[in-house]
């Protein structure tokens, strides 16, 4: 049986769940972690609101910074010990309309209307890849960033049985969704130990790119994490059994 953590983006599911991943393999379970989002877009040009985001992670260029953040995951993920896999779709700042126009000018919103069907061709793609013992895990969708939002629907379709991970750093951000966005669930406790903690921060460390924006700085992430760790004695898991 392999587990496979659905990833929108390439950072979140070791953001999320990174210990438990590492104390899967160490324990000799086969991981991998596919991020769906981490696709090249064509040509350089960017939205106004892209160029920013861009301009704080600092690096200009899409093709640098996609090749940038793709290592980071690699890192990151033999840090836990996990197998990357990269898709091909792109990230939401980087999507355009049929006309050419940008489709999101912020990330925390509702998805456009033109990306109603990508839901379901990403369940095509992600179902061709999957074996019939595979455990899914993906992530709840704390938070409402509009990539999580349609990446769990395009899991969701796939009818199986689906275990869910919290969305940090946004359950850090938002925890007065986590209430109604687990209402009927079952947690399921992983636990975690030291080292498996300490791989799980040197892990996100290694998303250098993205640390500052999301906690501020490599310390407050350490703190972030650990403190979370500590509350739970580990990782919860959510499902609906």
């Amino acid at each position: 049986m392999r587990w496979i953590y659905i990833s929108p983006h390439l950072d979140d599911a070791v953001l999320s769940a990174g210990g438990l991943i590492y104390e899967q393999t160490r324990a000799g379970q086969q991981v991998e972690i596919w991020t769906i989002l981490c696709g090249f877009p064509p040509g350089e040009e960017l939205s106004s609101y892209a160029q920013l985001l861009h301009h704080e992670w600092g690096v200009p260029s899409v093709n640098d910074l996609i090749h940038a953040r793709r290592e980071e995951d690699r890192k990151a993920c033999q840090i836990v010990g996990a197998t990357p896999v990269h898709f091909d779709d792109l990230d939401c700042i980087y999507r355009r309309s049929k006309n050419g126009d940008w489709l999101y000018g912020y990330i925390f919103l509702p998805p456009h209307e033109e990306d109603q069907d990508f839901p379901a061709r990403m369940a095509e793609t992600i179902s061709a890849r999957l074996r019939p013992n595979d455990q899914l895990v993906c992530q709840l969708g704390l938070g409402a960033h509009v990539d999580h939002v349609l990446v769990r629907r395009a899991v969701d379709l796939l009818q199986r049985t689906l275990l869910y991970y919290l969305d940090v750093p946004y359950l850090f951000k938002t925890p007065e969704e986590f209430a109604s966005n687990t209402a009927g669930m079952k947690a399921n406790a992983y636990e975690v130990g030291e080292a498996g903690l300490k791989s799980w921060q040197e892990a996100i460390s290694a998303y250098a790119s993205q640390v500052g924006q999301l906690f501020g700085s490599q310390d407050a992430m350490r703190e972030q994490i650990h403190q979370y760790w500590l509350e739970n004695g580990g990782i919860r898991l959510w499902s609906f059994d």
